[in-house]
């Protein structure tokens, strides 16, 4: 037997036909036959590239499923259009232009610019004088006060209580407190025992009486505050104005409090002065106008009065204190209605200090 070489593939056919020869497959099995089989036979026999060489032309999608290509936006994406019914519908007028003196609504909160913030943007005063029309009233009243004081401290009292309400409505509207009800009453409620407590203790213990005024009405806006609901900073810009609103209207019994000669001459010298500044003159002009007229006055009323020659310097200590009233009334774009209490009183209110000290310390 000759010596041929090894062939496994000549070994292995014989064995697989003796195979199939004796066994006889399961034929309910064939149905169930692996169906990867083939697949197993021909990898096995498996010879050269895996891959297909032939080359075919790229398939496109159907129209159907075939997109516009994808272009961004700038900021936002395309908006739906509306229905055809809503197309129909008129458009809707342009917003009105602003005011000239106001400026454009913003979406921050603080929807216009105010006067006074665009006359302090263009280096303008904010402030407004309250014109010659609160001069007039305060003029009047000025001379009621000096007329009744003449007349007596009851008679003195009528003008000075109408001053005192005005006092007290007029700095919080100044303060941008509006409605203040309950503060205004507080206030002037204040006054009112200030007068009944001088009236009670006398002219020779009206210090203690003013102040102990003072002292009980600020613990009590003080308690008033404390049992308020408000936020915070409003609390406490409420009790300053309550304070305040009472300090004045509390100090403007001061007239009731100083010698009735006195009082005749600082309220007359108020009235004048204040006149004199509404007068249209520049402002260093009106200033020195206005000192001068209240120190005439002073000189003239105290003349007639038996006061004397001191009025000239109560007058004048009178006119200083009136024009700085004055000047605080047209604090800040105020309202034509702060014009007509503010303006009004705070004149003669601030003057009440001078003509009770000067008074006794020149009488």
């Amino acid at each position: 037997m000759t010596d041929q070489p090894y062939d496994p593939y000549q070994q292995r056919q014989p064995q697989q036909q003796e195979w199939a020869g004796q066994q006889q497959p399961y034929q309910g099995y064939q149905e169930y036959e692996d169906p990867y089989a083939a697949q197993q036979q021909y990898t096995q026999q498996w010879q050269g590239q895996t891959w297909e060489t032939q080359t075919y032309p790229p398939q496109q999608a159907p129209q159907w499923q075939q997109q516009a290509p994808y272009q961004p936006q700038a900021e936002y994406p395309p908006q739906p259009q509306p229905p055809q019914w809503q197309q129909q519908a008129p458009a809707p007028a342009p917003a009105p232009e602003a005011d000239a003196g106001y400026g454009p609504a913003t979406l921050a909160g603080n929807a216009r610019v105010t006067d006074a913030q665009r006359a302090r943007l263009e280096g303008r005063s904010p402030i407004i004088e309250p014109g010659m029309q609160p001069a007039v009233l305060t003029a009047l009243l000025g001379l009621l006060l000096s007329g009744t004081a003449a007349l007596g401290t009851y008679a003195l009292l009528v003008p000075l209580v109408a001053l005192q309400a005005v006092t007290a409505a007029g700095w919080f509207r100044l303060n941008g407190m509006w409605p203040a009800r309950q503060g205004i009453a507080l206030a002037f409620l204040g006054a009112l025992v200030a007068d009944a407590a001088l009236l009670t203790a006398g002219r020779e213990h009206a210090p203690a009486a003013i102040l102990g005024t003072l002292g009980v009405w600020v613990l009590l806006s003080l308690v008033l505050q404390l049992r308020s609901h408000a936020d915070p900073d409003e609390r406490m810009y409420g009790l300053m104005a309550t304070v305040a609103s009472a300090a004045l209207s509390i100090i403007a019994a001061g007239h009731l409090a100083a010698d009735t000669d006195a009082v005749s001459v600082g309220a007359a010298a108020v009235a004048v002065a204040v006149l004199a500044r509404a007068l249209p003159l520049p402002t260093p002009a009106s200033v020195v106008v206005s000192l001068l007229a209240a120190a005439g006055a002073g000189i003239a009323v105290g003349g007639m009065t038996g006061f004397g020659t001191p009025g000239a310097l109560l007058g004048t200590g009178a006119g200083v204190c009136a024009l700085i009233g004055h000047r605080v009334a047209g604090y800040d774009y105020p309202s034509r209605f702060v014009h007509f209490t503010a303006g009004v009183a705070l004149p003669l209110t601030a003057a009440a200090p001078a003509v009770y000290v000067l008074g006794r310390a020149l009488g």
